[in-house]
C-alpha cells in the first residue's frame, strides 16, 4: 500500500506536468513567434488553380521526396486537383525540387516549426486559399501510403448536400473527431467565418499533443460547435460493425496444427482484442486498430507509422502485404523501398 501511494504520488505530478502543464507553456511560447516559416516559394506569381485544390503537407529529414510521395503526388493531379506542396524541410535536395516543379502548381517551403497544422495555416494563407473558382480543397498529408486505387473513387463520395467537410475516416478517441490526414472542405465550410477564425487561432506550438487535441480534434469539435457538418467516408460506426467479419475466427473449429501456429493466433489475439473494445465501447485507431477491415472495405491507404513502428502493437500486422497485395500488388514494392530506409530490429 506504501509502495502504491507512493507511485500514485510521483505519477500524477508527472502527468499533469506532461498532460496540462508542459503543453499550455508551450502555447503562451508560441506567441513570442510568428507562424510564418516560409524560407522558399514557387512560382514567383501566384498560380490559376482549378475548382478542386489540393494542399499537400510534407516532411522528409534528408529533404527528399520519396516514391511513395511522389505517386500521392500524382494520383491527386490525375484526379482534377491543382497540387499544392508544403514542406517541413527547411533544405530540399535540388532534385526533390525539380521533381516536384513537373507535378505540383505550387511550392512552399518552411521551417519544421508548428507540425502539419502550422504548415497547413501557412499553406493556406500564402496561397491565398479559398481563390473565388475553389469548389473544394483537399489537405493531406505524407503520412500514409497510397493510394491504392485512383482518389476519384473517393472524391465522388463526397457530396456536399450531406456534410460541409469531410473526412476519410473519423474517431472517437479524446473527443469525436475526423482524422486530419485526409481532410475534404466545400464551398459552404470555406466560405464560413468560422473556417478563416479557426485557421487565424493555429499558433505554431512545440507539443505535439497540444496540436492533436487542439487542432486535430479541435478543429471538428470548432467545426461542430459553428454548425458545420462533419462526416467520413468510412467512419467508425459502420467499421467497427463490419469487423464482426474478423471475430469468426474466434469461433472456427481448431485442430490441433491450427491450435500451434503462431500465425492463427495472432490473428484470434487481435480479434479479441476488437471484440472486447467493441463490447466495452472503448473507442479505437481506424487507422491502426481496424486497418484490415478498412482495407477489405476500399480505403486505399495504409499509416506508414503503423508499418514503421506499431505504436498499437498490432498483433496481425503480418499480413500487410497480402492485404494490400488484394488491391494493387505493385505497391507492396513501393512500401518495401521505404522502409528499408525506416526500419530497425524488425522485419516488414
Amino acid at each position: 500500500m506504501i509502495q502504491f501511494l507512493l507511485n500514485s504520488l510521483f505519477v500524477f505530478p508527472y502527468k499533469l506536468v506532461r498532460n496540462r502543464l508542459l503543453p499550455g507553456s508551450m502555447y503562451l511560447l508560441s506567441f513570442l513567434r510568428s507562424h510564418r516559416h516560409s524560407v522558399y516559394s514557387w512560382p514567383e506569381k501566384m498560380p490559376a488553380l482549378k475548382a478542386r485544390v489540393a494542399l499537400f503537407v510534407h516532411f522528409d529529414r534528408r529533404g527528399a521526396v520519396q516514391m511513395h510521395v511522389l505517386h500521392y503526388l500524382t494520383a491527386l493531379r490525375q484526379s482534377g486537383c491543382s497540387v499544392l506542396f508544403v514542406t517541413n524541410s527547411e533544405h530540399m535536395q535540388p532534385e526533390a525540387l525539380e521533381a516536384l516543379r513537373l507535378i505540383c502548381d505550387g511550392i512552399l517551403i518552411r521551417r519544421n516549426i508548428g507540425y502539419d497544422f502550422g504548415a497547413m495555416r501557412e499553406g493556406i494563407e500564402h496561397f491565398q486559399l479559398p481563390h473565388n473558382g475553389t469548389e473544394m480543397l483537399i489537405i493531406v498529408n505524407d503520412s500514409v501510403y497510397g493510394p491504392f486505387s485512383p482518389l476519384d473513387d473517393i472524391l465522388k463520395r463526397v457530396d456536399f448536400d450531406i456534410a460541409d467537410i469531410w473526412g476519410v475516416t473519423d474517431s472517437w478517441q479524446h473527443r469525436y473527431h475526423l482524422q486530419s490526414f485526409f481532410l475534404i472542405a466545400g464551398m459552404r465550410a470555406m466560405r464560413d467565418p468560422a473556417w478563416a477564425k479557426f485557421w487565424a487561432r493555429v499558433r505554431p506550438v512545440a507539443s505535439k499533443l497540444w496540436i492533436i487535441r487542439r487542432y486535430e480534434v479541435g478543429f471538428t469539435q470548432w467545426m461542430l460547435r459553428h454548425r458545420l457538418r462533419c462526416a467520413a467516408i468510412w467512419p467508425y460506426s459502420s467499421l467497427i460493425r463490419s469487423a464482426e467479419t474478423d471475430f469468426s475466427i474466434l469461433s472456427e473449429p481448431s485442430d490441433l496444427t491450427r491450435l500451434a501456429d503462431p500465425l492463427t493466433n495472432r490473428r484470434k489475439q487481435q480479434a479479441m482484442l476488437l471484440r472486447s473494445s467493441y463490447g466495452a465501447r472503448l473507442p479505437l485507431n481506424p487507422t491502426s486498430d481496424l486497418w484490415k477491415p478498412l482495407l477489405r472495405h476500399g480505403f486505399p491507404f495504409i499509416k506508414r507509422e503503423l508499418l514503421r513502428e506499431n505504436p498499437g502493437q498490432i498483433a496481425d500486422l503480418v499480413d500487410w502485404p497480402e492485404e494490400v497485395s488484394k488491391i494493387d500488388p505493385s505497391h507492396v514494392d513501393i512500401i518495401e523501398a521505404d522502409l528499408k530506409r525506416t526500419l530497425r530490429h524488425i522485419a516488414p
